[in-house]
């Protein structure tokens, strides 16, 4: 193609109104439902903080950019339900690629990633998030940090829980929930399980939740938290992670 030809090209798409870019930044596009940004470590409507110290999302990062460290609770002051909380927690945005394994390992729904993720750093220790700045505020909302780009009603509906619910790829879908988001701030709507649990010969399937757990009880039949119908308000204890944590042997 000759120079006077690229000039033509150009002076075609002069004046039509067929653009296809937006003015980023004054102008952005809407997020999709399942976006993976930044981290935020959720608390129960009462306070406390979800997370128990259980180092699990440390431990399935496979960028290795988390780091916790738990610590047992005090019992006159307890800062989360069971006998251990998260003490240290730390998130390296230099080395997380966003995969979501550390939301699905966690049996607490205790982090969950928003739909935040324009932040820039000057320096390397800005991109080490510590737990003050992972843990959201006491009405839920996440921390705007001094170099994250934010527009009003953006810290809103920030959870961004990717569960799968088709694990074996089964056909069988009759609504059942898979899991239900705590009462709170930032959740989206409960996601149908689509899993079905082969019985015995004659006897009808079963559909479970995401996990391929049946009826929303673990192994030793306690009920799980985000089970169908169940809500961290309606256990003795406050908080279902009170019975993980026992079960966990925390």
């Amino acid at each position: 193609m000759g120079l006077f030809e690229g000039f033509g090209v150009t002076l075609r798409h002069i004046g039509k109104r067929q653009r296809v870019t937006v003015e980023y930044p004054e102008q952005k596009r809407p997020k999709t439902e399942r976006l993976h940004g930044r981290h935020v470590l959720n608390r129960y409507e009462d306070g406390m903080e979800k997370c128990i110290g259980c180092e699990l999302c440390a431990g399935v990062c496979p960028a290795r950019c988390i780091y916790v460290r738990g610590a047992d609770n005090d019992p006159d002051a307890p800062v989360s339900p069971g006998e251990r909380y998260g003490f240290v927690y730390e998130i390296n945005y230099l080395r997380c690629i966003h995969c979501d394994l550390c939301v699905e390992a966690c049996p607490t729904e205790a982090i969950t990633e928003s739909k935040l993720f324009e932040f820039s750093f000057t320096n390397r220790a800005d991109a080490i998030y510590t737990k003050a700045e992972l843990v959201v505020d006491d009405d839920g909302r996440p921390r705007h940090l001094p170099w994250e780009d934010w527009r009003p009603g953006e810290d809103e509906h920030t959870s961004a829980w990717v569960r799968a619910t088709a694990p074996s790829g089964a056909a069988g879908y009759e609504g059942r929930v898979a899991w239900s988001g705590e009462l709170g701030y930032g959740v989206r709507a409960p996601e149908a399980g689509q899993s079905v649990v082969t019985g015995p010969t004659g006897a009808d399937p079963v559909l479970a939740d995401a996990h391929g757990v049946a009826d929303g009880k673990d192994a030793a039949g306690h009920i799980r938290a985000g089970a169908v119908g169940q809500s961290h308000a309606s256990v003795d204890a406050g908080h279902p992670a009170a019975d993980d944590a026992e079960v966990a042997g925390h």
